[in-house]
């Protein structure tokens, strides 16, 4: 259950249900929200209580005393970022909304303080060639093209860090040695880099068949080419709390058809739709997996990331997915790499 379920209202309910909303939980409060979880506003005691002294009576709706304007803060903002609002405007606990204004989660100062460090090993995978991004992989790995004023991977590798997550494996193949002459060890960026060397192509699940004895327990994959600024502790928890063996991170995908869609019954028109968007969910290259996952894995042969998830769920095995809501961005093509580089310093303050 989402954090936010016991401190919710609608925009019908009554001051009483306020009440009993507010004096049921710790940090008084109450969340507005319409039936797709857009929040409208937020109710105090304090509100109430103004009301109250308006005349506002108890089975009257809040409609009226709702503040729209709320302090809020995007999926898209640091911790630093949150923390800096909270303690501007002296909150214990701030709404995290979505693009669309769908509340997210609810962040506690205090939890936020809190620098939490984890065990679980973060496997990226850096061993392609990125032929689609030539000529600038001609030299360098893709890993290693800049994006903002630093290479993709660092950028990765540093998100990963500041949710606790810094026992890093790096799965490394075209050019390795300009990988590992930059990173190193990776003490010098505040966490532990270890290297899996792919002799052959082997896909994002097969290199995994060479890392049996360092995952141990649940662990992070993720393409070495992506640009996010997923909270992956969120992931982290998902992924316990739905007691999965796999976690798939997912994103939506809307693709609109040009034309008027013509719905029949054999040759009995029945509708027609024009240019109807569909909306799909897409793997958005990144994983939380079990290690128990790696006995299905083959030894020394290309074995890919979708036929994994294909096994265990043919085995009736827990996968579930994780919707990302926050920026992400797959650089695989020339124009990905320019529009990463044009958002960058918006994104990532």
């Amino acid at each position: 259950m989402k954090n936010f379920e016991k401190i919710k209202l609608k925009i019908s309910s009554s001051v009483k249900e306020a009440l009993s909303v507010i004096n049921s939980g710790a940090i008084q409060i109450a969340l507005v929200l319409d039936e797709k979880n857009k929040l409208i506003g937020t109710v105090t005691d304090g509100d109430i209580r103004r009301g109250l002294l308006r005349g506002l009576e108890l089975d009257d709706s809040i409609e009226s005393i709702i503040n729209k304007t709320p302090s809020v803060c995007t999926v898209n903002d640091s911790k630093e970022a949150i923390l800096k609002v909270a303690v501007e405007k002296k909150l214990y606990k701030i709404p995290i909304i979505d693009l669309d204004g769908v509340l997210v989660r609810l962040d506690e100062v205090d939890g936020l303080l809190k620098s939490e460090q984890y065990s679980n090993k973060v496997v990226l995978m850096v061993g392609g060639m990125g032929s689609r991004l030539s000529p600038l992989t001609d030299n360098k790995p893709k890993s290693l093209l800049n994006v903002g004023n630093k290479p993709i991977l660092e950028t990765i590798i540093s998100n990963f860090s500041k949710h606790g997550f810094k026992n890093i494996i790096l799965s490394v193949n075209y050019k390795s040695e300009m990988i590992e002459n930059h990173f190193g060890n990776g003490v010098e960026f505040g966490v532990n880099i270890q290297y899996i060397h792919e002799n052959k192509r082997m896909g994002t699940a097969g290199a995994l068949s060479l890392m049996r004895e360092e995952l141990t327990e649940a662990f992070f994959v993720m393409n070495g080419d992506l640009l996010t600024n997923v909270n992956f502790e969120e992931m982290h928890k998902y992924h316990k709390e739905n007691k999965a063996t796999a976690t798939m991170g997912v994103r939506e995908y809307d693709f609109q058809v040009p034309y008027g869609v013509v719905n029949v019954n054999n040759e009995v028109i029945i509708s027609i739709e024009e240019k109807p968007v569909h909306k799909f969910f897409v793997s958005a290259g990144m994983y939380m997996l079990n290690s128990e996952v790696l006995q299905k894995i083959p030894n020394d042969t290309f074995f890919d990331m979708p036929t994994l998830f294909e096994k265990l769920i043919a085995d009736n095995i827990k996968t579930v997915s994780f919707p990302i809501r926050e920026y992400w961005l797959d650089i695989g093509r020339i124009s990905d790499y320019e529009r990463a580089n044009n958002e960058y310093h918006e994104l990532f303050k």
